[in-house]
């Protein structure tokens, strides 16, 4: 197999929330599929029912479930296996608030869910306004019955900590951790390949209404999935300069995924070198990337998937561009910022390393 940087087709996902950010303040191209307001773009994703497709090449047609099934290691790195890829990526537009809710952890979506993991994510603020905000985690000393009359009433700010959102943040937002965003936000989203949400709101993504009964039902799932011990907060990450003309940012890192934004000059050339499997979106300008005999132009607001056999990526400036991995956290993230200077209270505070 003479493997080459994947581009994938994209699930693009309309919620009630969503705008034309993706598009106008991105900068992604639409084509004649787009519709008039996005919410999200499911950039690399297994997820059942949206898996995506490889569109160009030799794969072409192959989705990414039945890579990660025919080639574990070529395509995620060494002693990767299972029957999905382990990362979703996407970009998200908050021009309305999305709901208040909640994804389950590891144990907890393997006990009361019966899925294979939960869904810890991170967000990477790309544009937001003065004064954007967040809501992630609760406030101290807040108990059950407290919680879940809040919920109900929607009363989100006695219970849930508000947070200040600026571009070029991260917050890392553990699996059990009440969340929403919004309005005004731009993010890029990395989290474990998984669908599993619980929401508070009476209206449903596409805005029709909740029944009553379900709604009970999901609130008393939120409570029982909630984990009271979650208070994230928002960090600008590590910086690591690789030459004078090229920055590289570690922005969050845990187990289930690792984030870092590169920029590189104009006429700089950067290359990344890697063990698995890389996501790479583009959040500047074109930018032409390099990778195995590759050598093409990569859009605003679209993506590669890098299989792990490659091995490495060179990318030219001006270049503005985000790398998503799962990673081994000592050879990928904690030795690069020791060498950095950093010491282990600062690296630990980019997520859960």
């Amino acid at each position: 197999m003479d493997w080459y940087p994947l581009r994938l087709s994209t699930p693009i996902m309309t919620h009630v929330f969503g705008g034309t950010a993706i598009t106008d303040r991105l900068g992604r191209p639409p084509d004649e599929s787009t519709p008039p307001r996005i919410a999200e773009t499911w950039e690399v994703s297994d997820v059942d029912g949206r898996v995506g497709e490889v569109t160009e090449g030799p794969l072409a047609g192959r989705s990414l479930r039945s890579l990660a099934e025919d080639f574990p290691v070529e395509l995620m790195g060494p002693g990767r296996q299972g029957a999905r890829f382990p990362v979703l990526t996407k970009f998200i537009d908050a021009t309305d608030p999305l709901p208040v809710h909640l994804h389950a952890d590891d144990e907890t979506a393997r006990r009361i869910e019966q899925e294979p993991n939960g869904k810890t994510e991170a967000w990477h603020i790309i544009d937001a306004p003065p004064g954007a905000t967040a809501l992630a985690g609760t406030k101290p000393d807040v108990d059950a019955d407290t919680l879940r009359d809040a919920l109900r009433r929607e009363d989100f700010d006695a219970v849930l900590r508000r947070l200040p959102v600026r571009p070029g943040e991260t917050l890392y937002v553990p699996g059990g951790t009440i969340h929403s965003f919004g309005s005004d936000t731009l993010v890029y989203e990395i989290e474990q390949t998984s669908d599993i949400q619980q929401s508070a709101m009476d209206w449903h993504l596409d805005g029709s209404p909740v029944a009553r009964d379900e709604r009970e039902r999901a609130l008393d799932l939120m409570v029982a999935e909630w984990e009271p011990e979650h208070r994230p907060d928002f960090h600008p990450g590590l910086s690591v300069r690789m030459a004078d003309d090229v920055e590289r940012v570690f922005c969050t890192a845990g187990p289930h995924f690792v984030l870092e934004r590169w920029r590189a000059a104009a006429g700089a050339t950067a290359r990344h070198t890697f063990r698995a499997a890389v996501v790479l979106s583009n959040v500047g300008a074109p930018v032409r990337i390099a990778s195995g005999g590759w050598d093409g132009v990569l859009e605003p607001g679209r993506s590669l998937l890098l299989p792990a056999a490659l091995g490495s990526v060179d990318f030219t400036g001006p270049a503005d561009v985000l790398l998503g991995y799962k990673p081994d956290l000592e050879t990928d993230v904690r030795a690069p910022l020791a060498a950095a200077g950093y010491a282990p209270e600062a690296v630990s505070a980019l997520g859960d390393v």
